[in-house]
């Protein structure tokens, strides 16, 4: 945990932005995995651990805007769970150490939320995205589950957005660990590859890093030699010459803040002339990208630049042709980039997208319905604080290429002979994480292999 004022602070600043009411902060509980005691991995509710810094399951908290008050709900554990768990620090231990003075069981959050409601004041709370804290909402509140989104609390979901979306300086700090530990992790990973392995001896190689670093892995780990299906989680396929493997893993540190990174690597040692094309094509629209980077700028204008490298990389290469800004404004690129070129991250590797992408990611614009655009997460303007990746790539998905050309689709941008010549290439991207500097940027974390050289000098 940080240090209980940071806490403090946090919650204060809430509190001056919400204004009035009762704000309502429900933490995860265990999920059964296939029976009752047999669960899946606790991961605290990131917004509970930005406001609290407490990571033990069954928890609520109340933050009263206007008296003042906060209280951490909660149970110490009885003799049969420390017969079965060991001992555990009291309620009131962990509410001093988030700057907390006063505990109540968990029953009790029930008569605190009816008190409010008898009096008619207002209940802020978040979109929950568990079914049980769904459920524990409908109850406090005595309103039908269908509702429980709707009636979400905008105000505190924008409030929450705008303190997390900002990263602190000890924020970045613990960002800048778990992204050096997710370039060990890659590494581990490029020196595993060879071929008639499996993907899960590369994938487990990985993972280990993350444990022994004393933390876990922030997501699924994707290790996989179909890197054209964007979130392969499948590692069952065996490597052989001439595949080229794809790894997008990160780390999420001791203190649950996340690094994302991804790399492309030929198992063989090295590129097959046409994926050496593909993979420098998109070293060059990482660039792009990062050149665009600069506080003040949208960064969907950083994904447009993406976009252009890669539309004028196929066209030298005769996969694409005509006039490079209408093929980006009409899509074309998409059937080679189908997805956006960052997202924020922080304790989550996709920043507060429980929140709604449409307060997190987008600011009093729409988004676009566009295929390939509607997948950008980030289009806001950037920020000193702001901190996301940068992830361009280029993924031959032979499904659309069939989709698109049945359907005779941009003819006048995309050279369909050329194109099926590469249909079986896969998929590349390389990926950083950065943050916004007064500035300029930053990249996060010790280098990444990322040039053909870096990654040949770790095989």
């Amino acid at each position: 945990m940080f240090a209980p004022q940071i806490y403090i602070n946090r919650r204060e600043q809430l509190r001056d932005q919400v204004g009035k009411g009762l704000i309502l902060l429900l933490g995860n509980g265990e999920s059964p995995m296939n029976y009752a005691d047999n669960t899946y991995f606790f991961r605290q509710d990131s917004t509970f651990l930005y406001f609290f810094g407490i990571n033990i399951p069954n928890l609520a908290a109340i933050i009263d805007v206007d008296e003042q008050k906060e209280y951490l709900f909660g149970d110490d554990y009885t003799i049969d769970e420390i017969v079965w768990r060991g001992s555990q620090q009291k309620i009131a231990e962990y509410a001093h150490s988030a700057g907390i003075e006063q505990t109540l069981p968990f029953y009790r959050l029930a008569d605190v939320i009816k008190m409010a409601l008898d009096r008619c004041r207002k209940i802020h709370y978040l979109p929950p995205y568990r079914v049980e804290n769904k459920i524990t909402i409908s109850q406090l509140l005595n309103i039908p589950i269908e509702v429980v989104e709707i009636n979400q609390s905008v105000e505190l979901v924008k409030s929450v957005v705008k303190q997390r979306e900002i990263k602190s300086d000890e924020e970045i700090c613990q960002i800048e660990e778990a992204v050096n530990i997710s370039v060990d992790m890659h590494i581990a990973g490029i020196r595993a590859i060879r071929p008639g392995i499996k993907e899960c001896v590369v994938a487990a190689k990985i993972h280990e890093v993350a444990l022994s670093a004393g933390g876990n892995i922030g997501f699924p780990i994707i290790a996989t030699k179909n890197g054209q299906t964007l979130h392969n989680h499948y590692h069952g396929n065996t490597l052989n010459d001439g595949d080229v493997f794809l790894i997008d893993a990160g780390a999420e540190n001791a203190m649950h803040y996340n690094g994302d990174l991804s790399s492309t690597i030929p198992v063989l040692g090295s590129f097959s002339v046409q994926q050496s094309e593909i993979y420098e094509a998109t070293l060059k629209a990482h660039q792009a990208a990062i050149n665009t980077l600069n506080p003040g700028i949208s960064f969907k204008e950083v994904h447009f630049a993406a976009c252009r490298s890669i539309i004028n990389s196929m066209k030298d290469l005769g996969l694409m042709k005509g006039n490079t800004e209408d093929a980006l404004h009409a899509g074309a690129h998409a059937l080679f980039f189908p997805c956006g070129t960052g997202h924020m991250m922080g304790l989550d590797v996709h920043d507060m997208e429980d929140l709604g992408e449409q307060y997190v990611g987008y600011e009093n614009e729409k988004k676009s319905t566009m295929f390939g655009l509607k997948s950008l997460r980030f289009a806001k303007l950037l920020q000193p604080g702001h901190v996301f990746t940068i992830e361009p790539g280029i993924y031959f998905i032979p499904e659309l290429i069939d989709l698109w050309q049945a359907e005779n689709k941009f003819n006048q941008f995309l050279n369909w002979e050329k194109i099926n010549s590469y249909r079986n290439m896969g998929g590349y991207r390389n990926e950083e994480n950065f943050v916004i500097t007064c500035t300029g940027y930053k990249r996060l974390g010790k280098l990444k292999p990322k040039t053909v050289e870096e990654i040949v000098s770790y095989r």
